[in-house]
């Protein structure tokens, strides 16, 4: 049965908890969508995820800078943008067996996607409750209670301790 999934918390590994399942479901021979919000696709997990056929991958294709730094102007054009990379993803996850929606926590947040279309998603995804159903993985840090409760699965990763704590800036391969 197609179940939800959450990965959220301040620790590091959200994201590639949610690939390791994507690359695990591809190696399955499933089809793996993964929409990526407010990020740009210079990870090195995009490149190897572009190598598998069974991966459809929706990179946030404009960097629109970090929000806060955003005139308002330059928020509603990066919150139409998520929210149509939202609606492209739930689109083709109709042929899919699992999605992914990276730091989809983080569009709800700063208000790119409305939490309300996450929901309704979920609520009226493909194959609900059939053995064969769409799973589905949220994540990013803070989620709401009411997508808490729609979850099968939350996973909280809590930072004990980071790198970052000592001034030691993110590496190409190991945080990005």
């Amino acid at each position: 049965m197609g179940l939800v999934h959450i990965y959220c918390g301040d620790g590091k590994g959200k994201t590639s908890a949610a690939i390791g399942l994507a690359v695990r479901a591809a190696g399955s021979g499933r089809r793996v969508v993964i929409a990526r919000f407010l990020k740009t696709d210079n990870s090195g997990e995009v490149e190897i995820l572009k190598r598998l056929p069974e991966v459809t991958l929706i990179p946030c294709r404009k960097n629109f800078g970090f929000v806060r730094s955003m005139d308002e102007e330059t928020k509603k054009e990066c919150a139409d943008y998520n929210r149509n990379l939202f609606l492209e993803a739930a689109e083709l996850a109709k042929t899919a067996d699992l999605v992914v929606f990276d730091e989809i926590m983080a569009a709800v947040n700063y208000g790119m996607v409305p939490e309300k279309d996450i929901l309704d998603f979920l609520e009226n995804r493909p194959k609900k409750g059939e053995p064969d159903g769409l799973e589905i993985v949220l994540t990013g840090r803070n989620p709401s209670e009411s997508l808490l409760g729609a979850a099968d699965y939350v996973s909280e990763i809590c930072k004990r301790k980071h790198p970052f704590d000592k001034g030691i800036m993110a590496r190409r391969g190991v945080e990005y």
